[in-house]
Order: C-alpha cells, then sequence, then structure tokens
C-alpha cells in the first residue's frame, strides 16, 4: 500500500505560460527499490531548470505528472541529516553502468515532497554548521558555480574575475565563493539594488551590462547567454577564458567576436553542474570558511507558486527555498 504526500509538480507542460501547468497538491510517496534511499525532505531550492522542465525542457508529456525540485537536504532512513547529490546515473551506482546521466526531475521524481528517494550513493552528509535551508541550496546552482570557477575557469587567489548577472543563483553564488577563495571579483546586473548587493557580497567593483570595466580579466562566469556574450569576450585578457554554463537571455548572441576568440587565444568552456566529490569539496569549504548561500526568501512548500513566480519575475537576490 502506497502512501500519499503533498509535493509541488508538473501536470502540464506550457512552453509559453509554464506557471499554468504547475499543481500543488497529493503525490504517491516513492516506492522503494534496491540500492536507493528515500529521504524526508526538510528543505528543497528553486532553479531555473524547475521553470525550464514546466517548458517542456528535458520533460516530455509522457513522464508526467512530474515532481519538481533537484536540490534538497533531509533526514535519511537512519536519522542522518544528508544533502542530495541531484545527478543520477553519473556512476552506474543504483541504476545501471549504461543510463545516462539526468538531474532529478528529468527521469526521477523530484524534492518538491515531503519525501523523496535517490540512489544511496547520492547522499552526502549534511555538515552541522550548515542548516538544511542552506545547504538545501548548494547541489545545483552553487555546485555549478564552484565547479565553473575553480574546475573550468583555472584561476588562483589574486586572479580577477568578472560574473555577469549578479542576483542569478549561479551568479551571486560565483561572488562569495570567488571572494572567499581570494579572487578579485567584478559583477555586472542591470539593476541598482543588485550592484550594491554584489559588493556587500564580496565584489570589488559592480557595473551595468556592457559598462566598460576598469581592468580586463583572467575569466569570465556567463550564465546570461545572448544579451552579455560580447561584453564578456571583451573584458577577457590575451589568454583568458570564459566559462558558460547558460543562456537565460537566449543561446544565440547577434555577434560571436570569433576574430577576438582567435586573435587573442581565448578560451570558451562549457560547464554543466558538477560531480559528487566537487559537492563535497563545496560543503566542506562552506563548513570552514564560514562561507553560506544567499537566500532570498523561505517559504512553505504549500506557496510554491509564490517562488516559482519570483523567480519567473526575476524578482530575488539568491535562492528561494521551500521547507517542508
Amino acid at each position: 500500500m502506497v502512501g500519499i504526500m503533498f509535493a509541488a509538480y508538473a501536470a502540464r507542460i506550457d512552453r509559453d505560460q509554464p506557471l499554468s501547468g504547475l499543481e500543488l497538491g497529493e503525490r504517491p510517496e516513492p516506492e522503494t527499490r534496491p540500492g536507493w534511499t528515500t529521504v524526508n525532505v526538510r528543505a528543497a531550492s528553486l532553479n531555473h531548470h524547475d521553470l525550464w522542465s514546466l517548458r517542456g525542457v528535458g520533460l516530455g508529456e509522457e513522464s508526467l505528472p512530474m515532481i519538481l525540485g533537484c536540490d534538497a537536504a533531509g533526514v535519511d532512513e537512519d536519522g542522518n541529516e544528508v544533502v542530495i547529490h541531484s545527478v543520477i546515473g553519473q556512476s552506474g551506482h543504483g541504476v545501471g553502468p549504461k543510463e545516462p546521466r539526468s538531474i532529478l526531475t528529468e527521469r526521477y521524481q523530484g524534492t518538491f515532497a515531503e519525501k523523496v528517494t535517490v540512489p544511496s550513493w547520492n547522499l552526502l552528509p549534511k555538515p552541522k554548521e550548515l542548516s538544511f535551508e542552506e545547504a538545501a541550496c548548494l547541489p545545483t546552482a552553487w555546485l555549478t558555480a564552484y565547479r565553473m570557477l575553480f574546475t573550468n575557469a583555472g584561476v588562483r587567489p589574486g586572479d580577477s574575475v568578472l560574473v555577469q548577472g549578479a542576483g542569478g543563483g549561479v551568479a551571486t553564488a560565483a561572488i562569495v565563493l570567488g571572494a572567499a577563495a581570494g579572487l578579485r571579483v567584478l559583477a555586472t546586473s542591470r539593476d541598482e539594488a543588485k550592484r550594491a548587493r554584489a559588493v556587500e557580497l564580496g565584489a570589488e567593483g559592480a557595473y551595468a551590462p556592457g559598462e566598460r570595466l576598469p581592468r580586463r580579466v583572467d575569466a569570465v562566469i556567463e550564465t546570461v547567454g545572448a544579451a552579455t556574450w560580447s561584453h564578456s569576450v571583451k573584458s577577457l585578457k590575451p589568454g583568458g577564458t570564459l566559462v558558460i554554463s547558460g543562456a537565460t537571455s537566449g543561446p544565440d548572441p547577434k555577434a560571436t567576436e570569433l576574430n577576438r576568440i582567435f586573435f587573442l587565444e581565448l578560451k570558451v568552456v562549457g560547464s554543466t553542474m558538477g560531480g559528487k566529490d566537487e559537492l563535497e569539496d563545496l560543503l566542506s569549504f562552506c563548513a570552514a570558511r564560514g562561507v553560506r548561500p544567499v537566500i532570498d526568501s523561505v517559504l512553505p512548500l504549500d506557496r510554491a507558486r509564490e517562488g516559482f513566480e519570483k523567480m519567473a519575475g526575476g524578482d530575488l537576490f539568491g535562492k528561494v527555498v521551500l521547507t517542508v
């Protein structure tokens, strides 16, 4: 007999009005399966991935209804406080070696529910220094930023980094992590209040999009895409690295700046999420250095729609967290 639990889920796909497909209500509790563990969710955080899912990106009609949410922290069946690494199938653990990697909510039910089940391999101990709400912010946006900076940008303490689009989850994480690691961080935002907040979080300076910077940088952290691409390329020192993990303003810039890329020997590196070992390092870094995720707002799960609306409107700085 499968129990019932409360969840926020995609009931329909709507490319133009994604929130019309979001439902809040009862769903079956996850069934047990070999090699998997069920976690009682205490906190889960929103990502743009959840909005894209409602638009049908990475989620087909045949998989509906799908509980949304890829990030969570909670308590496992043995009473341990855990953080979920949301990439399934990366390792073969719990799913078999041939399964392609996916993020929770693409093939498997997500975390915006009272319970979620994942391969046992995907669980990491939650550091006692972090609250459930803080820990729930780390596995997607913060892990993405960590990998972009420390694995793919190849920067060292003292190097300079431009972070485009302060306010978004990945960009905010990159500012905080970069400053904590001794990087010289510059940031951009259209919004004056967000520019001020970026400086509070450790950026040396914050500028309007496209504004000339005081100096060129060693690396650019790019999640905005078309709107900032040209500025990103022009802001790099010769031999610099542009790391891109998203394109919230669209994937097709008007000018690709190819001449500048080859003449200055710039590197363009794609980056997606991160590995379990990187999440482990990120959790350890936050615990050791007192780094805490920037949380915009905390809402109970039954007010998930408000959180989605906030994210869809871009009216936030940091993460929206849902508590169960």
